[in-house]
């Protein structure tokens, strides 16, 4: 991810560009026929699209006049390893809490 996590998580935040990302996870497509996909302006999705590009989500190139968008597989690599470790937190923090719980129902039990 060339941005920080916390532009990463800004972008991905709005969902409009979380459906931009969809689009072009799988496959490139030109500016407009992501455009083609919401029921607003052009201008809109450009800036979108230039959000998207500066947290390092989307990469774009040049063919003729055209802009052609492409998912970042190494930035949604990255992304993903974030939101998992997130989750391996919150999971070991969950297991810790029911574990801590147990064990004083335990001791109230016992006494």
């Amino acid at each position: 991810m060339n941005g920080d996590v916390d532009e990463v998580l800004r972008a991905i935040a709005e969902p409009r560009r979380r459906a931009i990302l969809r689009l072009v996870a799988t496959e490139e497509l030109p500016a407009g026929r992501i455009a083609e996909h919401f029921e607003v302006t052009r201008s809109a999705v450009s800036q979108h699209l230039q959000i998207l590009k500066d947290a390092g989500l989307v990469l774009e190139r040049r063919d003729g006049t055209k802009r052609i968008y492409r998912a970042s597989e190494d930035a949604l690599a990255q992304l993903r390893e974030v939101v998992e470790s997130l989750w391996r937190e919150s999971m070991a923090r969950a297991r810790d809490s029911v574990e801590g719980h147990d064990g004083l129902r335990d001791e109230q039990v016992a006494g």
